[in-house]
């Protein structure tokens, strides 16, 4: 089964995402120093860097009952918000097609 989530987020303190950013860098003890390296300048220059760093989409369905994560993958990436705009209108739903597949 596919999940798929997409969160709009705004940034109201960039210096203390980046420093949460580096905080699970320096204590990700599987990370190799090459990595970490590349690691703590990615997340000092880029928001969406960091937020990678920051989202574990395991917590996500850790607490859900009769699941278990087989697989996972993310990005972000900057995004201009429209609120007017049609893509984030999140009270229309995308595909009703496929809404059927899922409906008991």
């Amino acid at each position: 089964m596919r999940l798929r989530v997409e969160l709009l987020l705004e940034v109201t303190d960039a210096d203390q995402l980046a420093g949460a950013a580096l905080e699970r860098v320096e204590a990700d003890e599987f990370m190799p120093d090459e990595e970490r390296t590349h690691a703590r300048s990615a997340v000092r220059e880029d928001e969406a860097e960091a937020l990678a760093y920051l989202v574990e989409p395991v917590d996500l369905v850790s607490r859900v009952p009769g699941v278990e994560l087989a697989q996972a993958s993310w990005t972000s990436e900057r995004a201009e918000h429209d609120p007017d705009a049609e893509m984030w209108d999140l009270d229309e739903e995308d595909d009703e097609d496929h809404l059927d597949d899922v409906r008991p």
